[in-house]
C-alpha cells in the first residue's frame, strides 16, 4: 500500500493511495511495549490485522477496554451468544453489531463518549461539545440481510 491511487477525479491535495495492511500477532498486540503504537488512530488508509479464537477472546476484550477513546467499535457476527459477550464486555459510544455491521467515524447519529473527555469527541468548539455529547451508549443492530 501507500501507492498514488490511478484512475480517479480526486484532486491530489487529498492523497488518494492504496491503503495498507499489516499483521500483528495478538500477543505483540497485547505486550505494554507496543500497545498504544498499534492501538493509535491513524487518519489514513492504514489496517492493523490479527486474529484469535475462543480461548484469547477475553484478552482480546481487555485489550479494546484498555484504549484510551471509545467513539465507535463493531462486532460481525452471525452468532448471538457472541455478539452478547463482545456487547457485555466493552463500552463504546457508538457499536454496530450483526452480519453487516459497519463501523464509521461520522455516522448520522454518533453519540460522542464516554462523556468527561472532550479530546474524544473530535470536534473543535465546546458549543458543538454541548450540542453532540450524550453520555450513552448506543447500540445499533443488524440481525437480518434484506434479499
Amino acid at each position: 500500500g501507500g501507492k498514488a491511487l490511478p484512475g480517479h477525479n480526486v484532486p491530489s491535495c487529498y492523497g488518494m493511495v492504496e491503503p495498507t495492511c499489516v499483521y500483528v500477532p495478538l500477543e505483540q498486540i497485547l505486550d505494554p511495549r507496543n500497545f498504544e503504537v498499534v492501538c493509535s488512530e491513524l487518519f489514513g488508509p492504514f489496517f492493523v490485522l490479527t486474529s484469535y479464537d475462543d480461548s484469547s477472546l477475553p484478552s482480546v476484550l481487555s485489550a479494546c477496554e484498555r484504549m484510551s477513546h471509545h467513539l465507535t467499535a463493531a462486532c460481525v457476527s452471525n452468532d448471538s451468544d457472541f455478539q452478547a459477550a463482545v456487547l457485555a464486555s466493552t463500552v463504546n459510544g457508538t457499536t454496530y453489531t450483526g452480519r453487516r455491521a459497519r463501523t464509521t467515524g461520522a455516522p448520522q447519529n454518533h453519540w460522542f463518549g464516554p462523556a468527561g473527555d472532550p479530546r474524544g469527541a473530535g470536534i473543535g468548539s465546546p458549543e458543538a461539545i454541548k450540542l453532540v455529547w450524550s453520555c450513552h451508549r448506543e447500540i445499533i443492530e443488524d440481525r437480518k440481510v434484506p434479499e
